[in-house]
Parts: C-alpha cells; sequence; structure tokens
C-alpha cells in the first residue's frame, strides 16, 4: 500500500492530538466527555479525508497509543466506543447511500444510529454497571441511565454533524 507523504504527516498530527486530548481527559475531569468527543471526531476527518481503510488503522492506532499514554484506562475504554460508533455511522452513511430504496433514508440512518449506540452503551450499562457508577445502584436509576444515553446519544451526534460540517469545513483548506 502507497501512502503518499501528505497523508501520513496530516495523519500522524492528527493521531497526536487525539492522543493528547484523550490524556488531558483525565487531567482535566470536569471536560472528560468533551474532550474524548472531540478527539472521536478526528476518526470522522481521516474517514472522510482519505477513506475507509485510513480511518480504520487511525482508530485502531488511537486506542492502542491511547492506552499505552492514557493514565486512566477507563477513559480510552470511552474513547474507544465513541471513536468505534463515528466508524460504524461513516460506514453506515456510505452504505445507505448506496441503497436503492422508496424508504427515507434519513430515518434508516437514524435508526442504525441508535442501534449502533445501544449495541454499544447499554452492555455496558447493564452489564457492568459498577465499572460506571459507584456505590448501589437501582435499577430505576440504570432504567434513567439508559433514557438520558439516548438524549446524549442526539447532542453527541448533532455536535458531530456540526463538527464535520462547519468547523473541519473551515479548516480543511489549509490541508490542501
Amino acid at each position: 500500500m502507497h501512502v503518499n507523504a501528505k497523508k501520513m504527516a496530516f495523519s500522524g498530527l492528527l493521531l497526536a492530538l487525539t492522543v493528547i486530548l484523550i490524556v488531558l481527559s483525565g487531567v482535566f475531569d470536569f471536560n472528560t466527555l468533551f474532550l474524548l468527543a472531540i478527539a472521536s471526531f478526528f476518526v470522522g476527518v481521516i474517514i472522510r479525508e482519505y477513506g475507509m481503510k485510513y480511518g480504520v488503522a487511525f482508530y485502531i492506532a488511537s486506542v492502542i497509543l491511547g492506552f499505552l499514554m492514557a493514565p486512566n484506562k477507563l477513559y480510552c475504554v470511552t474513547f474507544a466506543a465513541m471513536s468505534f460508533y463515528v466508524l460504524i455511522i461513516e460506514a453506515a452513511f456510505v452504505q445507505i447511500g448506496r441503497m436503492r430504496t422508496q424508504m427515507n433514508r434519513k430515518v434508516i440512518f437514524w435508526i442504525v444510529k441508535f442501534a449502533v449506540f445501544n449495541i454499544i452503551y447499554l452492555p455496558m450499562l447493564f452489564g457492568f454497571p459498577r465499572l460506571l457508577f459507584a456505590g448501589e445502584i437501582s435499577p430505576l436509576f440504570l432504567a434513567g441511565a439508559a433514557v438520558i444515553g439516548q438524549v446524549m446519544l442526539v447532542i453527541y451526534d448533532k455536535a458531530y454533524d456540526y463538527f464535520q460540517g462547519v468547523i473541519w469545513t473551515k479548516y480543511r483548506k489549509f490541508i490542501q
């Protein structure tokens, strides 16, 4: 596989920034999810700029480097889940775009988004609640956390769309 120098340099810089954000999420605990979300958005940047193969390689490299560099491994798991979500929805976007159907593609895309999120989130929430929460956990609290997770998905997804559509579009011209 031939990789040109510009792709490699930009991917390396973005990978370094991603790992820095993962490490900083452990330093600034009040901004943990924000920093991890921004770091996970970079997986989507690589996918949109260079394709799915580069995106998967970037995802794997960022998860491995995050686990090696970050002091809090739970944040690395969170980053891996958020980035995996971005990876899957970018792949789903391409696949749904190729579909020849009378159904509304936006509805199909949102169904896929909720399905992917719940496949990632609900097993962690119900299977390993002590990993996420300290103390005794009531079933009502877990149900509330499941509902709040759905709301957080919509917020995260809107932030990702804004990042790709506005922020990245604005700065993209500097790498070309």
